[in-house]
């Protein structure tokens, strides 16, 4: 027995439901089949027809669908993300509350602490300060502990320790980057890897006029920031990247050399793993090694 239904969002409980009754269940590409919707009626006894239209024709878009263990040590780099989103914005406050008193350092240290703790507030703004320091307290350890993890589970796996050998790619980005793409032969070339990750323009030309807009932004959020975060800190540490950064960013704008340096990275990370590369190899050699080709004409 097979079961196709549309990719979305909490079905994951109806998955394991079927596997468990060993009903083979096929998640297909839901902008795909929504083209393939000749009516605009659309009801669940319609999509349901449709869905079973292309099982019977052997036309339906299946996607790749990640494994069980896949999917939770995605929600281990999820868990630790949000963990420092909510951890910034605590500190947020506190810099807020510290300003409003004629403070203002970008890091707090631990002398900085202390000072900030000495600063005469009213009742309920020292009470807001207290509170916030002691969820800070909490949450630092936690997150260590899941970085510490990210680590561990960095270790295991030979293609994450390759990519991390590029300037600027940690155990988070390198893991994240393995367990989303999930294997490099799923893509042709690496110009597919941007689009995957969303960090192409979106596009709407027509009779020979080209318009350009912002990014897709159609695929992992997390591994497109993880993947921007790691390109700013590849300019910053390899000079190479910081030269390609500072002439773009002179060209253009600095947020459209962040997204075109980020689209970089994605593609070089995608080589490196395809080719089992380390970065010193890619220095060396580059993403067109290997391939035949003939230079300035010459056969």
């Amino acid at each position: 027995m097979r079961v196709g239904m549309e990719a979305t969002g909490y079905s994951r409980w109806f998955e394991r439901l079927l596997a468990e009754l060993g009903v083979e269940v096929w998640i297909g590409n839901a902008a795909k089949i929504k083209t393939k919707r000749v009516r605009k009626q659309k009801t669940d006894r319609n999509d349901a027809q449709l869905l079973l239209r292309l099982l019977l024709e052997n036309n339906f878009p299946k996607i790749w669908v990640p494994s069980p263990e896949n999917r939770d040590l995605r929600q281990l780099l999820w868990h630790r993300h949000r963990m420092v989103q909510m951890r910034t914005r605590i500190m947020n406050q506190l810099q807020a509350l510290a300003m409003n008193e004629g403070r203002r350092k970008k890091r707090w240290s631990e002398a900085g602490r202390a000072q900030l703790e000495k600063i005469p507030l009213a009742t309920w703004a020292s009470r807001r300060r207290q509170d916030l320091l002691d969820l800070l307290d909490r949450m630092n350890p936690t997150i260590e502990e899941l970085t510490a993890a990210i680590e561990q589970e960095a270790k295991k796996c030979p293609e994450v320790l390759r990519l991390m050998t590029h300037p600027g790619v940690g155990p988070l980005t390198a893991l994240a980057f393995v367990l989303i793409i999930g294997s490099p032969e799923r893509f042709p070339c690496g110009k597919q890897i941007g689009s995957y990750v969303g960090l192409i323009p979106s596009e709407d030309s027509s009779a020979g006029h080209q318009r350009l807009g912002h990014i897709s932004k159609q695929g992992n959020a997390l591994l497109r920031f993880l993947l921007g975060e790691a390109a700013q800190a590849a300019a910053r540490c390899d000079a190479d990247w910081r030269r390609r950064y500072v002439h773009l960013a002179m060209r253009r704008q600095r947020n459209i050399a962040k997204v075109a340096m980020a689209r970089r990275l994605a593609v070089r990370l995608y080589w490196m793993w395809r080719n089992g590369w380390e970065y010193a190899q890619w220095a060396e050699f580059g993403s067109n090694a290997g391939q035949l080709a003939t230079g300035h004409g010459v056969h």
